[in-house]
């Protein structure tokens, strides 16, 4: 199938914006193969240091035996979906010797939950938690013992950050390796039902936590189609993992499976010298990702991760670059919380093999890219599966449940889930996927608010009893580190319920998890200093409207008036640690990192 002309257009739009960043980038690249630290070229001192304690791997480690695969490592055993990683190291270690070579933990890296930290103080630290991440991957791997890298990460910033981390040591071979989901729990909208309840006062806080328990319930990732399985089908997309190893639970013998099978290809890719992340992650694996976001209904956390991605790997996209493709690219699966069921049901269904397929006929993404985990993106149109000891792929071409996942031909929707909505507040993201279309247009007055917690004050006297437009202003990024604003979703759907036309617009993020209520959410610029946002007042009317991608505050001249106080910055919690981030933060657009955009102003 020859490639769909918008598809097309809007590569050849990115490869041509990028070329002079791409350019530097591989140039760099190819100068740390032929220059870069390495083992051979450590000295004796050097070396011996970075095998001390090797134990049995000890002697092949010394005498360059095989190559030494690297591990990054995110466990920790409080976040559901990285305590199945505990493990992996060991088993890794073995598994590498059966094809003559070894693995060394290089180093681990913060893993926040936001399931935990969602409403509280600490989810200011979140989406710098990103470029964390990826500071201390550097770290890990700075030490140039490695011939080849696994990156066991799979949460919302995680990802992001490990292979931004990552794309600075870009001349090795990489690959992902997931742990997967948990099994199904409680219904996820029984869950939303109660939390509704609980937001209007009808049941209490016991009933509410058992209900939030029977869904997250053991280990694995959250079942939702949030951030952390948006990066999961992302990886795919782009080719970074075994074939379709995203979606297997954890703890069985096919997880494992995949596992033994990542180590193997590494160790390949590190004896012949293929495939190294710098060429894995290029402008065709990009708009892979932003097709497979798109025709998913994916998070729109990944309008901010994608930009950063693809700047580590000197690759320019904007908003636009996303708007365009949402013409061509339709919604082909509806998982909660754009449907009502869950991830586990998605892989039943025919999963990323389904997806990769149907979008690759219908030439919807680029089946020619260089991918790590296997020779090519045909071999992601079959699920793994365990017969004896033997891993195979089995072709999954068609859905088993046309309800949640259809062929491209035969869509939900003939566009892509996540729109751009502009005007004279600004550029925001739209996520229409979980919105009834009725509401994808609101002309409703303002309330303005600078915290979430007065917004639900404020819902709570029934001050919000009525249509409006929430706005939810100092949340950017340079305000306070761009928080999910995820629980204010109960609120608003309660309002929208009761039959109220509400929508909120704010420079903050929401959950992935988000649907129903529309919401433009990263409005750029933000309010702090002086943005649009910053300058609206209670009443004025503001439209949102995703059919025509418009944001405005109707009828008003927004520059003659001052900007609205902004509150102080945010203390306690670590948080004042963060100043210097937010004070060099770029906007969401380009990926609100201080680190890239520090990174950019040194090599310019």
């Amino acid at each position: 199938m020859a490639l769909n002309s918008t598809v097309a257009a809007v590569t050849d739009r990115i490869i041509e914006r990028s070329k002079p960043a791409r350019h530097r980038y591989l140039e760099l690249m190819e100068e740390q193969k032929e220059r870069g630290i390495s083992r051979p070229r450590l000295s004796c001192g050097n070396f011996a240091h970075g095998f001390a304690a090797a134990g049995e791997d000890k002697a092949a480690i010394r005498h360059l035996a095989g190559p030494n695969i690297g591990i990054v490592t995110a466990y920790n055993d409080m976040l559901s979906a990285h305590q199945p990683y505990g493990r992996y190291p060991e088993q890794m270690k073995i598994f590498a010797r059966e094809v003559g070579a070894t693995a060394q933990v290089a180093g681990g890296v913060p893993a926040m939950c936001d399931g935990v930290t969602q409403g509280q103080p600490g989810m200011d630290l979140s989406l710098f938690s990103r470029d964390v991440i990826a500071m201390s991957t550097a770290v890990a791997l700075s030490h140039g013992m490695f011939d080849a890298v696994a990156l066991l990460g799979i949460c919302d910033k995680i990802v992001p950050g490990l292979l931004i981390g990552a794309l600075r040591f870009g001349h090795l071979p990489m690959l992902l390796v997931p742990g997967g989901p948990m099994p199904s729990g409680l219904a996820n909208k029984e869950k939303q039902r109660v939390r509704q309840l609980f937001a209007e006062g009808k049941v209490g806080k016991d009933e509410l936590l058992k209900a939030e328990s029977a869904s997250y319930h053991g280990a694995g990732t959250c079942t939702f189609y949030g951030t952390a399985n948006s990066n999961q089908m992302m990886m795919e997309l782009m080719g970074l993992h075994i074939p379709n190893a995203a979606f297997i639970n954890p703890g069985t013998p096919l997880r494992q499976a995949l596992t033994r099978a990542a180590v193997h290809r590494l160790a390949h890719l590190a004896k012949e010298g293929e495939r190294p992340l710098a060429h894995a992650v290029d402008e065709k694996a990009i708009v892979n990702a932003m097709a497979g976001l798109l025709a998913t209904g994916g998070s729109t956390n990944h309008f901010i991760h994608l930009p950063a991605i693809a700047r580590a790997a000197g690759i320019v996209i904007d908003w636009q670059d996303f708007a365009e493709l949402s013409s061509a690219v339709p919604l082909i699966a509806r998982v909660y919380p754009n449907g009502s069921k869950d991830v586990n049901d998605f892989q039943g269904a025919g999963g990323m093999a389904c997806v990769i397929y149907t979008l690759g006929r219908e030439g919807l993404i680029h089946t020619d890219h260089q991918t790590a985990g296997a020779e090519s993106v045909d071999a992601w149109i079959g699920n793994p599966e365990l017969y004896g000891d033997e891993l195979v792929w089995k072709s999954a071409e068609e859905s088993a449940d046309v309800d949640m996942l259809r062929a491209a031909t035969e869509p939900f929707l003939a566009h892509g889930g996540l729109h751009l909505v502009q005007g004279n507040l600004g550029r925001a993201v739209f996520k229409t996927s979980a919105v009834d279309e009725e509401r994808w247009r609101i002309e409703a007055p303002a309330r303005c608010f600078s915290d979430q917690d007065e917004v639900l004050e404020a819902f709570r006297a029934g001050e919000l009893d009525r249509d409006c437009a929430v706005i939810v202003r100092f949340q950017g990024p340079r305000a306070n580190g761009m928080p999910e604003l995820h629980k204010l979703t109960p609120a608003l759907g309660v309002l929208q319920d009761r039959g109220h036309r509400v929508a909120l617009i704010t420079d903050g993020r929401m959950s992935g998890a988000s649907g129903k209520v529309p919401a433009a959410i990263h409005v750029s610029p933000e309010a702090l200093p002086d943005g649009p946002l910053a300058r609206v007042r209670d009443g004025d009317v503001i439209r949102l409207d995703a059919h025509n991608g418009t944001l405005a505050a109707v009828g008003v001249d927004l520059d003659t008036r001052p900007p609205a106080n902004s509150p102080p910055p945010p203390v306690g919690t670590g948080r004042e640690l963060f100043a210097m981030m937010r004070m060099h933060v770029s906007d969401a657009e380009a990926g609100a990192s201080a680190m890239l955009s520090a990174m950019e102003a040194e090599q310019a």
